[in-house]
């Protein structure tokens, strides 16, 4: 029975560190993509004509309704076969961006909803105009009311970002495989590599209960 090394992993701690790059470069860039989008998208199906609703209602159910792999799969294999062949970082970025961005849409249209509607009429009684209000009234309140829940889908959309070495991005776990398959230890890879998701959820976690304590204090 072969016995636990972790020193196994030092010297592949230069490729695991550009793994970690990936991982995090994934999670930052879909994270503000997914969370203005879903504004965009929470804002047009609230208030944008059919026509234009329509189409974000479609996007929503669809992807909420297909698995987030199936999508990356979609993305990078299947629309260069139609001539739209997409870099395998930009089609991780926009799959990971598209799928939080229409649950991201949903809870924000939720806080919309929330918002007391005597502050929209206020609002409006002192000269600003739908989008103003939007901009300054009620987008703000939103976001505030929904901090927690959006930031439960930033913790998954970290975990989530894992899923991109499918389609050949060396983020963490694609790293980890490249080692195991010199090594031939999975077990001190892929235990090294759980141990820097739980320290980054921890991190992820403390930062929004920070966030969530700032907004707080200046209601």
């Amino acid at each position: 029975m072969q016995s636990l090394d972790l020193s196994i992993v030092g010297p592949y701690s230069e490729l695991l560190a550009t793994g970690l790059w990936w991982t995090v470069v994934m999670f930052i860039s879909s994270s503000l993509l997914s969370l203005l989008a879903g504004v965009a998208f929470a804002l047009i199906v609230l208030y944008a004509p059919k026509l234009l609703a329509l189409p974000v209602r479609f996007l929503t159910w669809l992807l909420m309704g297909t698995p987030l792999l199936l999508q990356l799969y979609v993305l990078y294999y299947g629309l260069v076969q139609v001539g739209i062949d997409i870099p395998a970082p930009v089609a991780g970025i926009i799959g990971l961006s598209l799928h939080f961005a229409v649950y991201n849409a949903d809870v924000i249209r939720a806080g919309v909803v929330s918002v007391d509607a005597g502050q929209v009429e206020g609002a409006r009684s002192i000269g600003l105009s739908r989008g103003q209000t939007q901009r300054y009234i009620i987008v703000p309140q939103a976001l505030r009311r929904t901090i927690a829940p959006l930031g439960n889908n930033l913790i998954v959309l970290l975990k989530d970002t894992s899923l991109v070495s499918i389609i050949g991005i060396a983020e963490l776990v694609y790293s980890a495989q490249l080692a195991v398959s010199e090594t031939y230890s999975p077990f001190e890879f892929y235990l090294t590599v759980a141990i820097v998701y739980y320290a980054a959820n921890l991190v992820l976690e403390a930062g929004l209960h920070l966030l969530e304590k700032k907004v707080e204090m200046s209601r």
